[in-house]
């Protein structure tokens, strides 16, 4: 099945549609991946983090899933938009927290693992956060591209559908981005 023809596809039609009882029947749907996607954020962070998988997946729910959201093209548009919205949640929240010191450990980190869903130390989220700002002035396709794959975990293929791209430029925009942003990253060391 397709992502333009899958059932989550058309509630979330329904949803923006405004059709009552679609984000009653959306939620269970797409919770799971909304909380794969989370938990793989999380996973590693400091004991006592005040926010969780759970909390994020919440505060994206809030943001998306209500009447009149949308309009959403597919699952896989949906998964990237709640990725930003993640992305964003977490950047809000750490630049909240922003009092703790940064990990000394960071300058020794293979920044190829960081990037394969190694735990972040503290204040890396932000410093992502600014050089994909940076290089989504420079090139806004290579940011999306390492939105829907690092923040959303998106596979190449689905991030090549989101992006109505070909696979073949969705891994070099990849390939390209995570150079870039290692050498950005470190330079805030």
């Amino acid at each position: 099945m397709t992502a333009a023809h899958s059932p989550i596809t058309a509630l979330l039609s329904d949803l923006h549609e405004g059709k009552q009882g679609a984000e009653t029947e959306l939620m269970p749907l797409v919770y799971r991946r909304l909380r794969r996607i989370a938990a793989r954020r999380f996973a590693g962070e400091r004991p006592g983090h005040t926010l969780g998988p759970t909390d994020l997946v919440q505060e994206t729910y809030l943001r998306l899933l209500k009447p009149g959201t949308g309009p959403w093209k597919n699952r896989n548009h949906f998964y990237a938009v709640a990725s930003q919205a993640m992305r964003q949640i977490l950047v809000d929240y750490a630049r909240a927290h922003r009092a703790q010191k940064r990990d000394a450990k960071l300058a020794q980190r293979d920044w190829g693992r960081l990037f394969a869903q190694a735990p972040a130390p503290p204040g890396f989220l932000l410093d992502l956060d600014r050089a994909l700002q940076r290089l989504a002035r420079l090139s806004p396709r290579q940011s999306r591209v390492v939105e829907l794959r690092f923040f959303a975990g998106l596979t190449i293929q689905e991030t090549a559908e989101v992006l109505r791209l070909g696979v073949t430029v969705v891994k070099q925009d990849w390939a390209l981005a995570r150079s870039w942003l290692q050498r950005e990253l470190r330079k805030t060391l």
